[in-house]
């Protein structure tokens, strides 16, 4: 049955079983908002995974030092200001006064160079930093100072990373953990409050305003300016069947979905009282990630023998339809948009695609038949359908391929296991990541290949490695973008991921719901009218 004729029937068992709840009398509803995450919430601890809905519950529980604007430039966020001497090796930090954690303990400096120091860790954009560190120290409650051995320009924006890793703000003594063991505690430093008693695993995730948080000042835009929490309640409902979210919004039983199913766009867009708009410009890329610890993957004649099976459209219409209005073929490793997007070795994915020479590269570069576990989850829409055309296509390319079905939550789990596909490890897995997290090879978590340190999939790739260190170094956005082909090219040798095009989501909301900040599908700032 097809989303469209199931859905007015849908709507009829939403309006007659509302989605459990607390009773609430009318004046109490209006400071209740519920949401439609993306996924399910399945770790809490924003340095244990990439994950979206963890980053935004992240957004929701902890505060950065800076926030970033439309126009990606840090502004204060927990910070007061900085300065900068030394010929740019010493930075010197400020914090706000009167911040404090959901405990009501003061926000101190030793709570961020703990936060610095475990954020450097697990992001890219901080492993870089710390190869640079001579020494981080608090000097004393409110302030803290980075020392360098060679400069590292891009510090504030390291710091106000708005996703894959943002660098929050903990109390110290969760910040001290091993980033690799997730947190089972939440003590923020944001907006909201983790209301851990009423987490429903796989169902439900409620919120609580933190009276006592202190928003920055400023102009609110993406994750900068004053993050407000304007009902006193949120309550995230994860729906994974995206007819029945599509019917709870309709009959009012959920105020908004962050990511409509595209086919259900069109009916939305005609429903009473519904609001569809794009907030996030920068749109996601999906890309089939190979696991380069072992075989077949871990050859990379294989990998490059597999590009000419590449089709991005096959991908594209699979999740978003024949509307070229909402996605992108062509895309490289730099998302469109990005300063850094170029047509540097492009032919690798825009040539001639042929399955039987295809076959003959695989052959020719040593495959024996290795098993390729190919992780799906069944539970989100997008992840569903690529992983079911990425493992045609490499069926259809002579791979022995085994599709691992499960949620989304177990995915999660198994993506981190570093052992051999028959020891509970994996072979291949979609990735979608936002355009932001890609425009550039300083954060491009995929982009990075050292080895056992690097994003799932754990590439190595030395070539690459050098040419990423260089970026850094560039004098100006001319020398970046010269880099930055050199960068492509290398990709399309080494190959540590195949990219499989770039499309466009929207959300949809209660017309009667206002503020929502652009870039990110964050429910802050957002009130009812």
């Amino acid at each position: 049955m097809q989303r469209r004729s199931f859905l007015a029937g849908a709507a009829g068992l939403a309006a007659a079983a509302p989605l459990a709840r607390p009773a609430l009398a009318q004046g109490e509803a209006n400071q209740v908002l519920r949401f439609i995450p993306q996924a399910d919430l399945s770790i809490i601890d924003p340095l244990n995974t990439t994950a979206y809905p963890t980053r935004n519950h992240g957004h929701l529980c902890w505060d950065t030092l800076y926030g970033l604007d439309l126009d990606f430039r840090p502004q204060p966020q927990l910070a007061a200001g900085h300065t900068l001497e030394d010929d740019g090796r010493r930075w010197t930090f400020t914090l706000r006064e009167g911040i404090r954690f959901h405990d009501n303990e003061p926000i101190r400096a030793a709570d961020a160079v703990a936060s610095i120091r475990r954020w450097m860790l697990r992001d890219t954009h901080g492993q870089t930093l710390a190869q640079r560190l001579e020494e981080i120290r608090a000097l004393d409650d409110r302030r803290f100072e980075i020392r360098l051995k060679r400069p590292f320009g891009p510090m504030l924006d390291a710091l106000a990373k708005a996703s894959s890793y943002p660098c929050f703000i903990y109390p110290e003594r969760f910040a001290a953990q091993d980033p690799g063991r997730a947190f089972t505690e939440v003590v923020g430093s944001g907006p909201y409050r983790f209301v851990a008693e009423e987490r429903v695993s796989g169902s439900q995730v409620i919120y609580r305003r933190f009276e006592g948080y202190k928003p920055a000042e400023g102009a609110v835009s993406l994750t900068a300016g004053p993050k407000l929490a304007l009902f006193e309640r949120l309550e995230w409902k994860h729906i994974p069947d995206p007819a029945t979210a599509a019917a709870a919004l309709q009959a009012g039983e959920v105020d908004w979905w962050e990511q409509v199913a595209p086919d259900l766009r069109p009916l939305l867009r005609r429903g009473r009282n519904i609001t569809v708009d794009r907030l996030d410009y920068g749109g996601t890329v999906a890309m089939l990630r190979p696991n380069h610890l072992h075989p077949p993957f871990d050859n990379p004649a294989l990998r490059r023998a597999l590009l000419p099976a590449i089709h991005q459209a096959d991908y594209m219409t699979a999740i978003m339809g024949d509307n070229r209005d909402l996605w992108h073929e062509g895309v490289g490793c730099f998302p469109e948009g990005s300063p850094m997007a170029s047509d540097a070795g492009m032919e690798a994915l825009t040539g001639p695609r042929d399955l039987d020479a295809v076959r003959r590269a695989v052959k020719a570069a040593g495959y024996k038949g290795e098993k390729v576990v190919m992780l799906h989850p069944t539970d989100i829409v997008n992840n569903n359908n690529l992983t079911a055309v990425a493992t045609d296509m490499l069926q259809r390319a002579g791979l022995n391929v085994e599709s691992a079905t499960s949620d989304w939550g177990t995915l999660l789990q198994r993506r981190s296991n570093k052992n051999p596909p028959d020891q509970g490890g994996w072979g291949a897995l979609i990735v979608l990541f936002g355009g932001m997290d890609l425009s550039n090879p300083a954060g491009h978590p995929l982009l990075r290949a050292n080895g056992q340190n690097a994003w799932f999939g754990w590439p190595t790739a030395p070539k690459l490695e050098a040419l990423r260190d260089q970026w850094f170094d560039a004098p100006d956005l001319a020398a970046q973008q010269r880099i930055g082909r050199e960068i492509q090219l290398q990709f399309f040798q080494d190959v540590p991921y195949y990219p499989l095009g770039q499309y466009l989501i929207d959300s949809a909301w209660r017309s009667n719901l206002t503020g929502h900040r652009k870039g990110m599908a964050l429910p802050l700032n957002v009130k009812r009218a």
